[in-house]
């Protein structure tokens, strides 16, 4: 009965919350200004109009909404002055003021709404109390090498509560993380295509800050820059109120364009209308630019750093000999080690570095297992004799930062000569770096370029493609005593090789290959790989061919700027064997200037050796 009379007055009251009439010019104007366009994640659409990124058809209360702000506008403003019953908690929740609240606050503010019905938004009050946001840091996880997914880095915003800073209780904060939803367990390489083509969804999230540092820091081994941004507490809660909009909500995923790094800068948007951070990124957004966009545009206050495990264990280690080295690995393993006589003959100090780097060690190899009794005994032995023997500070050098590094698009002009032919060179490249390039902010050994056209012009006005790859990832990560990761490469695209004909022929080709690399100096890496290559050649009777070989090599950072010395070798099963060795040395002009000769001499069964030399300018551009 009584559930009866509370609808009969609903209904009566229901005509009092009638949405205000607004004339058309003025609910365009307001569909047009910026922030609403933020809010809906609207972009010009190729064929003109508009189109929104989110692809969930729930997060929009218009028919058309997804292609027309101002439809959506009107709807929105139609559904926040829907009656709801003081008696149903659950149809409260559900009220659009408690489903959209950046939108009602922001719609309020600009008609002066003061005839709101009101709505009682439990779940959402105790959200935004729980966040309780006051202020932001733009977190970015830098590159780790043997990780696929991580060699772009990332970024995610960490929301910090007003006494965060006095208190030290980051740990504590929150984080704001869009990252593609999978399913079931995809390999990397299935990871790698579907992120590629866009497919998996991608999802906003709000997860404890402390998970995420641990997941980079530790699971993989990934350097933590942090931002602190200069949000007020104002813009900060705004742009908290549009995450719980976008709660559950669907958008497409990219790795190069519509990714982490693209979703964030929305997200700044409707912090600070105006900012206009993704008009920058019509291609790619690759996160060290977007980093580098955001400070540009003045954002950024204070820099952090947070250096991953893997770079302790490495930084504690480093002082020590090749015989104390083999000491931690010892401890490590057993720590009865820790009252061999041998080990206690060692000055007490070396001890104390040994204790500790064989602690972090055991505690590097922990990472992702399961606990372990026998594991967790060592641990706390190795712990008690660091309290009774304790090192100094760790002190890590800040790595440069890889935001103020090059930029990831390069614009490439040479000029050259093959066997005494003539020839100029263009090439564009979308991104982002080789291991000849400005190595600043990079780590040495670390190359990923994604769409790489090369267009050569011979005497005579003849043109030709060169080459045109799709990707090209390598990793040659150094191997030392305490740590054994893998080097490994990838590529796959279009190329010109030696063959029966006087011209080169255009092949199509998959190659990849694993092995080993060493720090040789501080500044000089060696490596080799075996390999293995599919390739489609015109020249040969299969529609594929296999072949087995190898790739080996030096890299030295030097004074001028990267030098890099190769040797490689296809033997295919049809007999061909092909072989080159290749020179390549760049000067930095500047940041975004480089000079790089390159000479090569290559050999096949096919036909005889050819020489070539390169001059070749590059341009770093975004």
């Amino acid at each position: 009965m009584l559930k009866r009379l509370g609808y009969v007055a609903l209904c009566i009251c229901a005509p009092l919350y009638a949405s205000p009439h607004i004339d058309n010019d003025r609910l365009q104007q307001l569909a047009n200004t910026q922030f609403w366009i933020s809010l809906g994640h609207y972009e010009t659409a190729k064929l003109g109009g508009w189109r929104s990124y989110v692809d969930d058809p729930k997060f929009f209360l218009a028919a058309n909404g997804a292609h027309d702000p101002a439809a959506e506008l009107s709807a929105t403003l139609d559904a926040i002055y829907a009656p709801v019953s003081s008696f149903d908690t659950l149809a409260q929740n559900n009220h659009a003021q408690c489903v959209y609240p950046a939108r009602t606050r922001w719609l309020r503010d600009q008609l002066q709404l003061s005839d709101l019905p009101a709505v009682d938004c439990k779940e959402f009050k105790q959200w935004f109390k729980d966040v309780a946001p006051d202020s932001a840091v733009l977190i970015f996880p830098a590159a780790y090498l043997n990780s696929p997914s991580s060699m772009f880095g990332h970024t995610l915003l960490r929301i910090d509560q007003a006494d965060v800073q006095t208190n030290h209780t980051a740990l504590l904060s929150y984080a704001i993380n869009f990252g593609a939803y999978i399913e079931g367990m995809d390999n990397s390489i299935l990871y790698a295509w579907k992120g590629l083509m866009g497919g998996y969804p991608g999802l906003f999230a709000l997860v404890p800050y402390q998970e995420k540092l641990s997941e980079y820091r530790s699971l993989e081994n990934r350097d933590l820059w942090e931002y602190r941004l200069n949000l007020t507490h104002e813009e900060t809660g705004r742009m908290v109120e549009h995450v719980w909009e976008l709660k559950q909500i669907r958008f497409s995923y990219f790795f190069f364009d519509e990714n982490c790094s693209y979703r964030l800068l929305e997200l700044l948007q409707v912090a600070r209308p105006g900012l206009n951070l993704t008009q920058h990124f019509p291609l790619t957004a690759i996160p060290t630019d977007t980093v580098r966009a955001v400070k540009d545009a003045g954002l950024v206050e204070r820099t952090d750093y947070r250096p991953s495990r893997e770079r302790e264990l490495l930084s504690r280690a480093a002082p020590l000999e090749s015989e104390e080295q083999q000491w931690v690995l010892k401890v490590s393993a057993d720590q009865k080690q820790l009252q061999n006589s041998d080990y206690l003959t060692l000055p007490k100090e070396r001890r104390a570095l040994i204790q500790d780097a064989a602690y972090r060690l055991e505690r590097y190899r922990a990472n992702g297992l399961e606990r372990d009794t026998e594991r967790s005994q060592r641990s706390f032995e190795l712990l008690r004799a660091i309290n009774q023997n304790p090192p100094p500070p760790l002190d890590i050098a800040r790595p440069g930062l890889t935001e103020d590094g090059h930029e990831s698009r390069t614009w490439q002009l040479g000029a050259g000569s093959r066997d005494d032919k003539a020839f100029a060179e263009y090439g564009l490249r979308m991104a982002y770096h080789d291991l000849n390039d400005n190595a600043y902010g990079f780590p040495l050994g670390a190359q990923i370029e994604i769409l790489q056209l090369k267009l050569r012009q011979y005497e005579g006005n003849h043109w030709q493609v060169q080459q045109l790859d799709l990707a090209t990832i390598r990793s040659l990560t150094p191997r030392n005593a305490l740590l054994q990761p893998w080097s490994w490469q990838v590529s796959g695209g279009l190329e010109r090789v030696l063959g029966k004909h006087a011209d080169e022929t255009l092949v199509s080709h998959v190659n990849g290959g694993g092995g080993g690399t060493w720090q040789l100096t501080d500044d000089m890496l060696g490596f080799a790989l075996g390999t293995v290559r599919i390739e489609h050649n015109a020249d040969f009777a299969a529609l594929v061919s296999p072949a087995a070989g190898f790739n080996t090599g030096l890299l030295w950072r030097n004074p001028l700027g990267n030098l890099s010395l190769e040797a490689k070798g296809d033997y295919f099963t049809n007999g061909e064997v092909r072989r080159s060795i290749s020179l390549n040395q760049q000067w930095e002009l500047s940041r975004n200037l480089g000079l790089r000769l390159s000479a090569q001499r290559e050999y096949s069964q096919l036909a005889s050796p050819v020489n070539e030399v390169m001059l070749e300018m590059k341009w770093y551009h975004y």
